[in-house]
């Protein structure tokens, strides 16, 4: 009978090791074409090669409202979410009106500072003289456009929006039929059409005031509002805007300790990062998530940022 069962037990041992050394996850990307999907290879690379008993692979989709949506089917468990619409999905609201996804922050690899670029002889120097004024919000269809003009209603700001595509508004601002553009930075930088605009158009970039800044912080969680320093581009000063990241979300059963492992290995592991994507290097992915994260962590992901004295917001602590 004993030996019997110290077979059982040996037995029950042996499954349950099989079964955590073969937990498998399907991470949700975006379209192969794009350079976050290299991102995710990368990621998907760490993962297998630095967390034990984890087996991972990466899933070519539609990007973020697909994965929000594949998330609340359990048909992925990580994947690529914009924080602006992730907020959306978790609070039930626009596209998602009525039909929440619950959904948990891991981290944030990226940030896009969405710049307000005027031509100079625009005789527009702060986000008020935009009254009226021929403006792009963003080309048509991005998530630019539909967060610019959530942001000038906030403000009480009525431009005379001219829509079109990154190469009809970067002719149309040369030749002066529109002043303006608002544009997703790369980093702290100036995206390449608005440098092209710069080339032979003087260019400035307009700043949110400290009333303004304090507007939108209240009334418009899914943003985040960030400092970009001097050096955008040529001559520009530094300013404040507007901005959203991308980051990774996971379905809120990913087991605390997988998600912690996966956390430290990509917070550990920056190099393969910087290779796939540029962007992520030399950047404090802790800290951006942190400050730019819409909806609560994992608690996994907490308990890793946590044991490195970081300070949780209140609006990203962990719900369980």
């Amino acid at each position: 009978m004993k030996t019997l069962m110290a077979a059982a037990v040996s037995t029950t041992f042996l499954t349950a090791g099989m079964a955590q050394a073969n937990e498998r996850l399907l991470i949700g990307s975006t379209s192969s074409s794009s350079s976050h999907y290299g991102y995710f290879v990368a990621v998907n690379q760490i993962i297998n090669s630095q967390v034990e008993g984890v087996s991972a692979s990466v899933a070519e989709t539609g990007a973020t409202v697909d994965n929000l949506r594949r998330l609340g089917r359990h048909q992925i468990d990580m994947g690529l979410v914009t924080t602006n619409t992730g907020y959306h999905a978790y609070a039930g609201q626009e596209d998602f009106d009525g039909r929440p996804v619950d959904s948990r922050l891991l981290w944030v690899y990226t940030v896009a500072p969405q710049n307000v670029v005027m031509r100079q002889d625009a005789g527009v120097s702060t986000l008020e003289d935009l009254e009226g004024v021929r403006f792009n919000p963003g080309i048509t269809g991005s998530a630019t456009e539909k967060t610019t003009e959530a942001v000038m209603r906030t403000l009480g700001i009525s431009p005379n929006y001219v829509r079109g595509s990154t190469t009809d508004i970067v002719d149309a601002m040369k030749d002066g039929r529109v002043m303006g553009s608002a544009k997703s930075g790369v980093g702290n930088r100036l995206d390449g059409s608005s440098m092209d605009i710069a080339t032979f158009t003087p260019i400035s970039v307009l700043s949110l005031t400290d009333e303004q800044a304090a507007t939108l912080r209240e009334e418009m969680p899914d943003v985040a509002i960030v400092d970009v320093p001097e050096g955008a581009g040529e001559g520009i000063p530094a300013y404040t805007t507007w901005a959203f990241g991308v980051a990774v979300h996971a379905h809120p059963d990913l087991d605390e300790e997988t998600a912690y492992r996966i956390v430290k290995a990509v917070m550990e592991n920056p190099e393969p990062q910087a290779n796939a994507f540029s962007a992520v290097r030399d950047a404090d992915l802790a800290q951006m998530t942190l400050e730019v994260g819409t909806v609560p962590l994992h608690a996994g992901a907490a308990r890793y940022f946590e044991e490195q004295g970081l300070e949780i917001p209140d609006a990203l602590r962990p719900v369980e």
